[in-house]
């Protein structure tokens, strides 16, 4: 059995546990490009469970002030995504909340995400410190900076991976090394030779 297969089988062990405990928060944190979206639509479509992205909660332009953005994980909207998100689910109550998008800098229609059996929430700074107490359990995916940066410039250009190298990796980083955000998670997995996903 190859390496991704049984870390598979890990992830699905720990879903299957989580769901008969009942109305679960698991959230996949991690590296860019180390596959934590891929990861989550898979699992949405072994168990039909529900994933919201926080790539819908970055923080808005006009709240991105020097102050803000000095602290680690400061880019993200983690005070809405508490109040609209975290508290309801933790609370058997629905979710309601409308994704920002950082390119247009607007928010779009609201969505709605109804508490189940298992709720996923994928993305980097899911488990900001702010964030971490409401999760039933915890995923970190790594991966190699080599294959990190084939991965992002596969699925964007060479523009964008500047972009990545210059910005959003160094704050992630600093992020990830300030919080010691791996730690404690329930798995930590490197997909730097994994190819079952396409990660």
């Amino acid at each position: 059995m190859r390496e991704e297969e049984k870390a598979l089988k890990r992830v699905q062990k720990l879903c299957e546990r989580l769901r008969r405990d009942g109305c679960a928060l698991l959230a996949i944190d991690g590296r860019c490009g180390s596959g934590k979206t891929t990861l989550a639509e898979y699992l949405h479509q072994q168990y039909e469970c529900p994933v919201v992205h926080m790539d819908d909660f970055y923080l808005p332009k006009n709240h991105r002030t020097k102050e803000r953005l000095q602290i680690p994980g400061g880019n993200i909207d983690w005070e809405r995504f508490l109040q609209e998100v975290l508290r309801p689910l933790r609370t058997g109550k629905p979710a309601v909340y409308r994704p920002y998008n950082c390119k247009e800098n607007t928010f779009g229609e609201p969505k709605t995400t109804c508490p189940g059996p298992l709720t996923i929430i994928e993305g980097s700074y899911s488990l900001h410190p702010s964030l971490r107490v409401f999760y039933d359990d915890e995923v970190f995916l790594t991966v190699s900076k080599e294959e990190q940066e084939k991965r992002i410039l596969k699925r964007s250009n060479p523009e964008i991976l500047q972009l990545y190298k210059k910005n959003w990796i160094p704050m992630e980083e600093r992020y990830f090394s300030n919080y010691r955000i791996a730690e404690g998670c329930s798995l930590v997995l490197d997909t730097t030779e994994y190819q079952a996903l396409s990660f």
